[in-house]
């Protein structure tokens, strides 16, 4: 005759639950940890400090006195949605008549004063006036190249998509007081 294989006792009903409400609260308790010391910083590659490096693009008049007077005057600080981007170095070789300015965890805004006309100017662009300043905004995944049109120099300011408005305004402020307003040439 075949014998029954021996079996545990099942365990009583209280030392069930006190068993599975301790390890509810352990794994709650180890969530809850996770949720205050987590930094957000998933990827490594996240982390951005140092230099910034930028491509060189063709900025002819990169070195004109209404570049340098504007890089001049540009701000050690940018506000975005309430944080504010510190300047940032530019890693070398470092473009002429470029600026940037970012925080540890987001990607830089940046500034390049000299460049030729953008090729997107056309006399039915929808060009934006903030702070007596006209913008032809292009925009690109997840950023927008805003192009200064009115001034004797070219001047883009590139924003990622989730820094809000505030460099806008900051760096359109300082170009109606440092850059000659003139006509928007739309004919190339």
């Amino acid at each position: 005759m075949a014998q029954d294989p021996e079996t545990a006792p099942p365990l009583p009903r209280p030392l069930l639950v006190v068993v599975l409400g301790l390890s509810a609260l352990l794994v709650v308790g180890v969530a809850a940890v996770g949720l205050f010391l987590d930094t957000g910083d998933e990827d490594p590659a996240a982390d951005r400090t140092g230099p910034v490096a930028l491509v060189p693009v063709p900025a002819p008049q990169a070195g004109s006195d209404g570049c340098t007077a504007l890089l001049g005057a540009l701000p050690a600080e940018l506000v975005s949605n309430g944080a504010a981007l510190p300047r940032r170095d530019l890693a070398a070789p470092a473009p002429a008549g470029a600026a940037a300015w970012a925080d540890a965890r987001h990607e830089p805004v940046v500034l390049r004063c000299g460049l030729d006309r953008p090729g997107d100017l056309t006399p039915t662009s929808q060009l934006r006036v903030i702070s007596d300043v006209q913008w032809l905004e292009v925009s690109e995944g997840g950023a927008a190249t805003w192009y200064v049109v009115d001034r004797p120099v070219y001047v883009a300011l590139t924003v990622p998509s989730d820094a809000g408005t505030g460099p806008l305004q900051d760096v359109s402020a300082v170009v109606r007081d440092v850059l000659a307003k003139g006509p928007v040439d739309t004919t190339g």
